[in-house]
């Protein structure tokens, strides 16, 4: 338990356990459940947290109140790894109105069988707990279409569910001043890209309407609380939803027998000679796709490689362009090259994709048999400089 403000608290805990978030993505520095309590003449709980640890999360309520003591329950989005400690508040604290918005009621019902003692918020509507008054701002698709945002009006606190949230959990502290920030940003983009990523416009609606409320500290479901500069993480996520990009390339390939990695070798030349140091190559085999995204989304220029399989692209090069294509990722500056055996085809088949997503291809576009000849290598780092000199030219 850690005091954000005086008589607001964190009351989340950290996760350091399990492997996969939303059981698809990696976790190789945990996470965190950010939970708030509010302790004012009327007692409010924002948000809660996954079910598997709600016996620890009701030891730091009861350390702090008696939960029977609870006057609401504050749902800002229902997903469980939020909201799964939720019927075991209310059964200690039955009389506790939560407090939601209307497309919540269902969710309510259909997960939990919650039907009552239920208090629907509209957009800007304010709730008094005696000396603080909290305000509501409905934030649809950021990123279920039940999600709102509650602003603490005394203190400026945000507190902002899924927006600014990250992966990693925060080691030695919780706010953003006690942190080398450098250590999480990774974690930032990833969680921004793997799981709010397809909902970008909705974000950036998000932080057209908050434009004019005055927020000190930012108090995310997830990862650091922005005490000292939230200005710093709404940059960042107002960056990531309208896909700026670094200056930088991400080159990802595969390769069955090294012809495509060759070449491969041969772009990554061509990228540097343009003088673009910012590039990272991802072998699609061997790098999870949550990571493959995630440093596609980071950077401005996108380079993919990939052998013909079966007449398809190869599977795992597939995956991730699948997966670019489900959460979105446009305006990139993109490259592709890719070898075959008996039979070409991939290539034409990731250019379509690329077409659909409003992403500048380049030329030159090298499709070739076999082992790449010099004449291939050649092409494929004609092509790394000409993506590169465009990503350069953009700034």
């Amino acid at each position: 338990m850690v005091e954000i403000r005086k008589n607001i608290r964190w009351i989340g805990l950290n996760d350091r356990t399990t492997d996969l978030f939303e059981g698809l993505w990696p976790l190789p520095q945990g996470t965190s459940y950010n939970s708030y309590l509010i302790d004012d003449k009327k007692l409010a709980i924002v948000d809660s947290m996954k079910s598997y640890f709600e016996d620890k999360f009701l030891e730091k309520i009861e350390k702090r109140t008696d939960p029977a003591d609870i006057n609401y329950l504050i749902v800002n989005h229902m997903e469980p790894d939020h909201s799964g400690a939720l019927p075991a508040l209310r059964r200690l604290a039955p009389q506790a109105e939560i407090i939601c918005t209307e497309k919540a009621v269902e969710f309510l019902e259909s997960f939990y069988r919650i039907t009552e003692n239920i208090h629907v918020v509209e957009d800007g509507e304010t709730l008094d707990l005696g000396d603080r008054t909290l305000k509501f701002f409905e934030t649809p698709f950021v990123h279920w279409p039940e999600t709102m945002m509650t602003y603490e009006i005394s203190d400026k606190i945000l507190f902002s569910c899924d927006a600014f949230g990250g992966f990693g959990v925060p080691e030695g502290g919780i706010f953003d001043d006690q942190l080398d920030l450098e250590d999480y940003e990774d974690g930032i983009v990833r969680y921004f890209s793997n799981i709010v990523g397809t909902y970008s416009a909705p974000v950036q609606a998000a932080l057209q309407k908050l434009a004019d409320v005055d927020v000190e500290i930012i108090a995310p479901s997830h990862g650091i609380i922005w005490r000292k500069e939230p200005e710093k993480i709404i940059e960042i996520y107002d960056k990531l939803s309208s896909m700026e990009g670094e200056e930088g390339i991400t080159l990802i390939y595969g390769s069955m027998y090294g012809n495509t990695e060759e070449m491969m070798e041969a772009v990554a030349n061509g990228i540097k000679s343009a003088g673009c140091d910012n590039l990272r190559v991802l072998d699609a085999s061997r790098v999870h796709e949550s990571f493959l995204l995630s440093e596609a989304w980071r950077r401005k220029g996108v380079i993919i490689g990939t052998p013909t399989y079966d007449g398809q692209v190869f599977p795992p090069v597939d995956q991730f362009i699948q997966l670019a294509k489900r959460k979105k990722l446009k305006r990139r500056i993109a490259g592709v090259f890719g070898s075959f055996g008996w039979s070409g085809g991939a290539i034409s088949r990731i250019k379509s994709i690329i077409d659909e997503l409003d992403r500048k291809l380049i030329e030159p576009l090298k499709e070739f048999r076999g082992r790449p000849s010099k004449e291939d290598l050649k092409i494929g780092r004609e092509l790394g400089e000409s993506v590169a000199n465009k990503v350069i030219a953009q700034g």
